[in-house]
């Protein structure tokens, strides 16, 4: 059987549009593919937004763990920073990510040494600069979530992360609060994950406004909660000097777009 390497050291010069379901497993298992056929360009759609070419050959890519594990460890062989940068990209979301990432693990596997910092290479910059963004939206989530016990006695958060980054916070959040029964849900992509104190799994909700972030208080939630909450408000108050707010740099640490979902900038 061919190693990725093997498959992969003579492309043709080929262009056919991928279609898969939208996974990280079918991403890869497409990338399999392309190398397989010798393709020397692919171009990967997710199946909720196939935007095909008038002429352009298509093909249905079923998800293949076997197939897409061979690539993450091909991957994961040349450089532990690669497979982190791919991972952290793909969940960018960008538009056409998906090529981009196949140009870059071709040209991974395709040197003979490590070549993930070579930023003269403007598709090894672009993955780079993606992937830290995203760890830069990880590292911001775990500040910034703030959690509400609600009556079931499950401890509730919202977030709208510019990036796919729940399945990134999952282990922060699973170790932090491990004896307790949480929920972290992703309004921008309506999913979430719900840690029972054995696993986690995803969760659907139908939120509407039930949890919004206000003073106002709501019986989805626990009285005692919006006394902690009180507590917490009047300690932030109490520690800022006005005489020494500087707003530009608390913006900055801070951007106004996580406010929506902190409980010290509740709106009424």
């Amino acid at each position: 059987m061919e190693t990725l390497e093997q498959t992969n050291k003579s492309f043709e010069t080929k262009s056919r549009t991928f279609i898969y379901d939208g996974s990280f497993n079918g991403f890869l298992t497409a990338v399999f593919i392309g190398f397989e056929q010798k393709m020397s360009h692919a171009d990967i759609q997710p199946n909720t937004s196939v935007q095909n070419g008038l002429f352009t050959e298509t093909e249905t890519i079923f998800t293949n763990l076997e197939k897409a594990k061979r690539v993450w460890n091909g991957v994961k062989n040349r450089s532990s920073t690669a497979i982190k940068n791919i991972y952290f990209a793909f969940l960018s979301e960008q538009k056409g990510i998906e090529p981009l990432l196949y140009c870059y693990i071709q040209k991974l596997m395709q040197c003979t040494e490590n070549n993930t910092s070579n930023f003269t290479d403007d598709c090894i910059l672009k993955i780079n600069q993606l992937a830290h963004k995203v760890g830069r939206e990880k590292h911001r989530m775990e500040a910034f979530v703030r959690f509400q016990l609600t009556k079931d006695d499950v401890y509730f958060a919202i977030i709208e992360p510019d990036f796919n980054v729940l399945p990134l916070v999952s282990k922060h959040f699973r170790s932090r609060y491990a004896d307790q029964q949480w929920i972290i849900y992703d309004a921008k992509r309506n999913y979430g994950l719900y840690f029972n104190l054995e696993a986690v799994e995803i969760v659907n909700l139908d939120l509407q406004n039930t949890f919004a972030n206000s003073i106002h208080e709501n019986t989805a939630f626990k009285s005692e909660e919006y006394d902690y909450q009180q507590l917490w408000n009047n300690y932030f108050q109490s520690t800022n000097i006005k005489s020494r707010i500087n707003k530009k740099l608390h913006t900055q640490h801070v951007p106004k777009r996580y406010w929506k979902y902190l409980s010290e900038k509740k709106v009424s």
